[in-house]
């Protein structure tokens, strides 16, 4: 196995998983590897798979072999004939059945991934102005969006501080209220909840990129619950997946109708039509299609929400629980009810580094702990999504707190 790292090139040995760092030279110059003492955690602490990251996440084994065994009827074939719309039809039953959608409500498909989405959703699914809930990176990037749309009113946005979220409040002049179920950014979680009062035709659009197929949810309290696939539902991005209302139908259909001009690639109306024929208005990616389907079926065979949920819950648990009992570390979102169960943000004492132990952690094969860049804190942010094992997340654990002690 190959691998980057800071001032040389490392090749792990994966029979016994020893870790050699060769020099890089640089005009001539040999530049040191930077190899943080050369610690080498003990094989029997780390992990069996060490994929942590918040996205794109780890992807089951299971899934790609079971992705290579058709791979020769479907990968390279055309996505609007029967082998791929029966996949696509395998995914939509299955999101149906995993988050128990009302008869009437319909799962639609589009390629680009959320941040295509949050375009399409200016253009398709806010009548006028909407209000936002700001406490993160990516809940804060639909916000910027809006606000940079010529043909809607100047969108409301309620701030929260870094750590917490703020919440949603009714206003007669709001058509769309944009909630972000987790914050991948803070490992922030908030409970979904339809404003007291607010208008009968207004919508709520709910961002559950990081929280799909992890995190519970009430269908009364939503109108559009949209997401991409690469992180609890374990398989790649460049998809979007929009859970839909028969009242966040009307709206699409009614501004489709309009004479508010959409891009066709952005349009929520070609994608809901397209979408009921198990179907993409464009070619997918059959892969990313093909492992989601491969997730979502996994979860539904083994207890549906129950399980999944009840997978990222240990995960975290085990994390915070850690963190809380460690002389170096805690948790940075202080108030147990807002955190998050599938991404877990840890602060590290200032006598320790976190980007320090994330490089050893890298260099020993336990990957992508990195703390969120833009966020600035001596932090490590742990993905806790169901395709991980319990296991892995103890033996995470303990190779930090070995980390730790050899670095002290």
């Amino acid at each position: 196995m190959f691998g980057e790292q800071s001032g040389g090139f490392r090749v792990r040995n994966s029979a016994n998983f020893q870790v050699h760092v060769f020099p890089l030279r640089f005009r001539g110059a040999i530049i040191p590897p930077v190899t943080n003492k050369d610690i080498v955690i003990p094989t029997e602490l780390r992990p069996a798979d060490g994929r942590f990251a918040s996205g794109p996440s780890k992807v089951r084994p299971e899934a790609v072999a079971a992705l290579a065994e058709i791979a020769d009827d479907f990968l390279g074939t055309s996505h609007r004939k029967s082998t791929v719309k029966d996949i696509v039809g395998r995914l939509r039953t299955g999101l149906d059945s995993l988050f128990s959608l009302p008869d009437d409500w319909e799962v639609v498909l589009g390629n680009g991934g959320t941040t295509l989405f949050w375009d399409a959703a200016t253009f398709g699914l806010i009548q006028a102005k909407s209000q936002h809930l700001s406490f993160g990176e990516f809940s804060s990037k639909f916000a910027k969006g809006v606000t940079d749309a010529p043909f809607l009113a100047t969108p409301q946005i309620i701030n929260g501080d870094m750590g917490s979220h703020p919440v949603a409040v009714a206003d007669d002049s709001v058509d769309l209220y944009a909630l972000t179920h987790n914050e991948t950014s803070t490992g922030v979680a908030m409970p979904l909840v339809r404003p007291a009062d607010a208008r009968d035709d207004a919508l709520v659009a709910v961002d559950a990129t990081s929280a799909a197929g992890a995190i519970a949810w009430d269908t009364d309290q939503v109108d559009c619950y949209y997401f991409a696939p690469q992180k609890a539902i374990a398989s790649d991005g460049g998809l979007w997946i929009a859970c839909c209302s028969p009242k966040a139908m009307d709206r699409i259909r009614s501004i489709a109708a309009g004479p508010r001009w959409i891009p066709a690639g952005l349009d929520l109306g070609i994608a809901l039509d397209n979408s009921v024929k198990n179907q993409t208005y464009n070619t997918p990616a059959l892969a990313t299609i093909f492992l989601a389907m491969h997730q979502i079926e996994w979860f539904n065979d083994n207890g549906g929400m129950s399980f999944s949920a009840g997978r990222s819950a240990a995960l975290s648990d085990h994390v915070y629980s850690w963190a809380e009992a460690s002389p170096f570390a805690t948790p940075f979102v202080t108030d147990a009810g807002m955190r998050s169960p599938v991404v877990a943000t840890i602060d590290f004492d200032d006598s320790v580094s976190a980007d320090d132990i994330a490089a050893t952690l890298r260099a020993n094969g336990i990957l992508d702990t990195e703390g969120y860049r833009k966020l600035g804190r001596n932090q490590l942010r742990i993905a806790c999504f169901p395709a991980i094992e319990l296991s892995d997340i103890q033996a995470l654990t303990a190779s930090i707190d070995h980390v730790v002690a050899e670095l002290s």
